[in-house]
């Protein structure tokens, strides 16, 4: 199980934090495997980075999907070695698209202890901007989809307008929501009508294959349109630049 080498800087407690989770969920799933050990840095004080973080984002997720942890340790076992934070916060994302809306109403230290960072009054501006917050019915309350947030949050630093986040946004969506039909006929000549049982057995199989195949699908479509953007040859044959 690799993780990015970024120098880790979070206690058990900070990770704990920024995940929305307990301490004792952290070490649990240290135990079973689903999560790297921390680094041993000064005064034998484990520490978290980035990868950590994604990773126990990716796991959360996963769990809010339904899946068993058996079923979340033979997912995470078949994802590509060498995986960074930014590969893995991309395969939380893309888990996502399967999960139903989860709104909650925090308040803005509620908030800012969830985005795991000072939220100046621009960056909540930009948020609901974007559509990841709204204001809640009470005053100085925020409604929020915990999944969302953490997408958005790394959003801020992106160098792109509301305006162009919510345009692609759109596109994911829609793309999404077709290939999610596509997969829904095929599942239904799949099974007998009516039977529900076996629609959510096939179902719980198949989503994490089909996230795997769409995400490895898109990032080499990305790549092409990029390389074409930019006027570059495709990679030869062996794999070479």
């Amino acid at each position: 199980m690799t993780i990015e080498t970024e120098e880790p800087a979070l206690t058990v407690d900070e990770l704990a934090a920024r995940a929305g989770v307990t301490v004792r969920t952290v070490r649990f799933y240290g135990t079973r495997g689903l999560l790297p050990p921390p680094v041993i840095g000064a005064r034998r004080v484990g520490r978290y980075g980035a990868g950590h973080l994604a990773r126990l984002a990716l796991i959360e997720e996963l769990r809010r999907q339904g899946m068993t942890l058996a079923a979340i340790e033979r997912y995470l076992d078949r994802l590509p070695p060498g995986l960074d934070a930014h590969d893995l916060a991309v395969h939380r994302a893309v888990v996502a698209t399967w999960a139903p809306d989860a709104v909650e109403t925090v308040t803005r230290e509620e908030l800012r202890r969830r985005a795991g960072r000072a939220l100046r009054q621009e960056d909540v501006d930009r948020l609901a901007a974007m559509g990841v917050i709204a204001e809640g019915d009470a005053e100085g309350s925020y409604r929020v989809d915990p999944g969302l947030l953490r997408l958005g949050v790394r959003l801020l630093d992106v160098p792109l307008s509301p305006a162009s986040i919510l345009a692609a946004r759109h596109v994911l969506v829609e793309h999404a929501r077709a290939a999610a039909r596509e997969m829904s006929r095929l599942l239904r000549e799949e099974v007998s009508e009516g039977d529900a049982r076996a629609v959510r057995s096939l179902s719980a199989h198949m989503q994490p294959l089909v996230v795997q195949a769409l995400l490895t699908a898109f990032q080499r479509s990305l790549t092409e349109e990029v390389r074409e953007w930019l006027g570059e040859p495709p990679p030869q044959a062996d794999g070479s630049p």
